[in-house]
């Protein structure tokens, strides 16, 4: 099959001819209809997170099963489904206290560099994420996909697998935004415009998204946001605390950046709680003001979301069937495998919302 591979970080990606093994035990062997491009990936390009190398980066993607190892009862050939990097094995304290987006057993959750599934120059390739997305094909462990309806696009289906469930799931499980509250937006790409859209659906009175692109800011319109900032040109906490006359209850930052993480937590007010969405790079660290914290203002963390994804993602694809969660503006645009480097550059210019690799498959 060919693959994306990075061997070396700030260098591009190059397509190969790779081997996968067969599926084993509780495996299941993938045909890779598509992939969507995110940050996050992009950070491991850049090096700002360390990981084994040579590696198959990608880990937003929709499937069709091909084969199923021993003991596989979930899925069959021929099955639609989704993947998620919140592999989980559903006996570990996390998994069994409704947490299976923190899954401890590595036995499932393989760690970096222990998965031996693919192959390249007779060595093995590392499988980033337990998926490897950026492959025609996947072989991945049976607790890494969910099922969904056929007759639901892939295209659409991808979305799901990262940006909008990391989006709608902070807002739904880690903030817990009620009805009729302020929320704040700080990153009006693919997860921050699912927040926004989350927020709406949650019931929220007041959204206000911050971005420095004018045409994302219109987007977010579109996914209800009802107040925008341009911070290119204000300064967004001051701006948030003149609309809302002192301080928004809920925030998000769904950029991965130092100076937002802090953002977000400067304009609470009293009572309020920031939710670190993005991914800020490793070994930085975040500056607050201690007096801040005296007013039970808190900031938090949330890991794809807090999901429980194979009951959540069904679940959002259903609010897309009702018209409530918007997935058609997510998409900027439709590549092929050989032309990933060219879709990077274009994420890094901020310009593409999410940039979908097509394998075609189906």
């Amino acid at each position: 099959m060919q693959a994306a591979i990075l061997q070396e970080v700030n260098a591009p990606l190059t397509i190969e001819a790779v081997e996968i093994e067969k599926p084993k035990r509780r495996e299941v062997l993938l045909r890779t209809a598509f992939a969507g491009l995110c940050h996050s990936d992009l950070h491991f390009i850049e090096g700002l997170y360390p990981f084994p190398l040579p590696c198959v980066l990608g880990h937003e993607a929709a499937a069709v099963v091909e084969a199923v190892g021993e003991d596989v009862t979930y899925v069959k050939p021929g099955d639609h489904v989704i993947t998620c990097l919140s592999v989980f094995c559903g006996e570990c304290a996390q998994c069994v206290t409704g947490h299976p987006n923190l899954c401890e057993n590595t036995e499932v959750k393989l760690l970096p560099g222990a998965a031996r599934r693919l192959r390249w120059k007779g060595a093995v390739l590392n499988q980033a994420f337990n998926l490897s997305a950026f492959a025609e094909q996947m072989l991945v462990h049976e607790h890494a996909i969910v099922k969904i309806d056929p007759t639901i696009p892939l295209d659409r289906a991808t979305l799901v697998g990262c940006g909008v469930m990391t989006g709608v799931g902070a807002v739904f499980h880690a903030a817990k935004v009620e009805p009729g509250s302020t929320v704040a937006v700080i990153g009006c790409g693919g997860i921050g415009l699912s927040a926004v859209n989350g927020a709406a659906i949650a019931g929220a009175e007041r959204i206000i998204a911050i971005d420095t692109m004018a045409s994302k800011l219109e987007l977010a319109k579109q996914m209800g946001a009802t107040d925008t900032i341009n911070a290119s040109n204000v300064d967004a906490v001051a701006a948030v605390k003149e609309l809302t006359g002192g301080g928004v209850p809920y925030s998000f930052e769904a950029i991965g950046s130092k100076a937002t993480a802090e953002q977000s937590f400067a304009m609470l007010r009293p009572g309020g709680v920031a939710t670190i969405i993005g991914m800020i790079p490793f070994g930085t660290k975040i500056e607050l003001h201690g007096a801040d914290f005296l007013r039970d203002r808190k900031i938090q963390g949330t890991s794809m979301g807090g999901n429980r994804f194979r009951v959540d993602m069904p679940r959002l694809l259903s609010l897309w069937q009702q018209g409530k969660l918007k997935l058609d503006h997510l998409i900027s645009g439709r590549i092929k495998l050989d032309g990933i480097n060219e879709g990077f550059a274009r994420l890094k210019s901020g310009a593409p919302v999410r940039q979908l690799i097509d394998f075609g498959v189906g």
